[in-house]
Parts: structure tokens; sequence; C-alpha cells
């Protein structure tokens, strides 16, 4: 459904993606990870034509981003990471502007923003202006507009940054349910525990190249089960077991403080990068 060959993105001095290779299958829920500044915007902005790759190819559904740039552009809904609806409208008339945009009838457009707004269940807040919204309900509104011209790919840039806990699993419990759907889902998050929950598989993404890609479980399986943070001289050392008996052996011959852990995705990361994946 995705399919990224040789993508690479220069500003300037910088050099923000650096020959990605990636593939997304139909119905798959994608998760893109990696620090500040390692190129997951950069990515999902070139996937829905809001900015140009320096060389490379990209196909959305077999259309090509440049070539077939409205072709491409309707097959794909984006949430980006930072809320821009019309504060001022309320959210029927942000789902209605976004449904005239795609040449949608008065009548398919009607239809469609009572189906999605009843599916994120915000349809009671639909005469309410954005602006008097909580950030979870303002979240569940951007998926919905993103949804209304029914896309086949789904773009999630950070859809949960700034929710607490509780909201946040909420968030999770619909994107869950979009994929179920049938919608292929490409995903980025800074939270680690967010990408282990719902991804079928991830790739992780450092300056710019892709450092790994597979099932979670896959890759974490690779350094073990278990997980020792121990303070060594006034740093943080981890250590990995295959085994619970196996770390509580090494512990008996440990002094001082240590926490011991499952193994997660962001020992995968750290353990190739020696960089932590942090929220802005």
């Amino acid at each position: 459904m995705i399919r990224i060959e040789n993508l690479t993105k220069r500003y300037r001095n910088l050099q923000a993606l650096q020959g990605i290779n990636l593939g997304v299958k139909e119905g798959e829920l994608f998760a893109y990870l990696g620090p500040n500044g390692s190129g997951k915007t950069t990515t999902i902005k070139i996937l829905t034509g809001l900015a140009r790759p320096t060389s490379g190819d990209a196909y959305l559904d077999g259309f090509h981003i440049e070539r077939d740039t409205l072709k491409a552009k309707k097959q794909c809904g984006l949430v980006t990471q930072t809320i821009n609806l019309d504060h001022e409208l309320t959210v029927y008339e942000n789902l209605d502007i976004h449904g005239r945009l795609f040449h949608m009838s008065a009548g398919e457009r009607k239809a469609r923003i009572v189906e999605l707004l009843e599916y994120v269940e915000i349809f009671d807040r639909r005469n309410s202006p954005v602006k008097h919204l909580s950030g979870g309900m303002k979240r569940r509104v951007m998926v919905a507009r993103a949804l209304m011209h029914k896309p086949r790919i789904l773009f999630l840039d950070e859809p949960t940054v700034g929710l607490d806990p509780t909201i946040r699993r909420r968030i999770w419990s619909l994107i869950k349910k979009i994929q179920q759907n049938g919608s292929t889902i490409f995903l980025t998050t800074h939270y680690i525990e967010e990408a282990e929950f719902l991804a079928d598989r991830v790739a992780f993404l450092d300056e710019g190249r892709v450092a790994a890609v597979g099932k979670p479980q896959d890759l974490m399986a690779q350094l073990g089960s278990w997980a020792l943070d121990e303070i060594a001289d006034g740093e943080m050392e981890t250590t990995y077991f295959r085994s619970r008996d196996e770390a509580n052996r090494h512990i008996e011959r440990q002094k001082g403080g240590f926490a011991l852990r499952r193994v997660n995705l962001e020992d995968v990361f750290l353990s190739m990068t020696g960089k932590r994946v942090k929220p802005a």
C-alpha cells in the first residue's frame, strides 16, 4: 500500500532523509519511531504531498507521489501533531469544509459526518465550536476529518502527544478500530508503549536512515526478555537476560540500586543507536 524507494531529502546543509527504503502492506499498522530530528515528520510530509523529495520515489496504493500527485493524495488522510482545526467553527462545520474540498455532494457530506461523529463518539458535540472542546475531543475530530473522504491510508503524526494516559488509551482504541475496518495506518509516535501495543511492525529511524524494521516482539526478542537497570559510577547500565532466573542469579551477585523489568522497544533502539526516544 505504501512503497518508498531510496527516498532522500536535503534542507540546505541538513540531510533529513538518507536513502529510505520501506514497504507497508495493505491493512497493516506500521509504526515509524525515532528521536526528534530523525526524519519522521519529513517522511510523512513527502508521502502526503506537503514536501517534495530531493531524490527517490514513493507510491501510495500504486500512485507515484509526484507523477500522480492528486490521485496519490486522495488515497490518504492526515492527522498532524498540531491541532489545525478552525477553532471558531463547529465540529460539524470543520468536517463539512473538508468534504467540500474533496468535492463531496451535500447529501454525501451530511451522511458521512453523522457516520464519523458517531464512530469517534462525539456526535453529541457536533454543534459545539471547536474552541470549547477538550484536547482529546479535538484529536477525535481531527481523526474524523481525516477519514471524511474515505482514504485507504491514514497517516497519524504523533496523534496522542500531550494527552493524559486515560485519553491516550481511548485514542488507541479508536486507532485499532479504524485498522480493523480495513485502513492501512502509518503512525509516528514518541510513546514506545503506544507502538508496542498498536503496531504490526515498526521501523526505527536514526539521523535519516532506517536502523531496523520488524515485528515488535521479534525485535525485542533479539535482546532478551528481561532488562536489569543498574547505577554504576553515577551512570545507568542495562544488562539483558533470556530468562528471569538468569536475571535473578545475576542480581544475587550485585550490590547497590537496580530495577528488573521487561525488555521494551526503546531498549532495542538504544542498543542500536545509543539514543533514547523522548517526547518533544
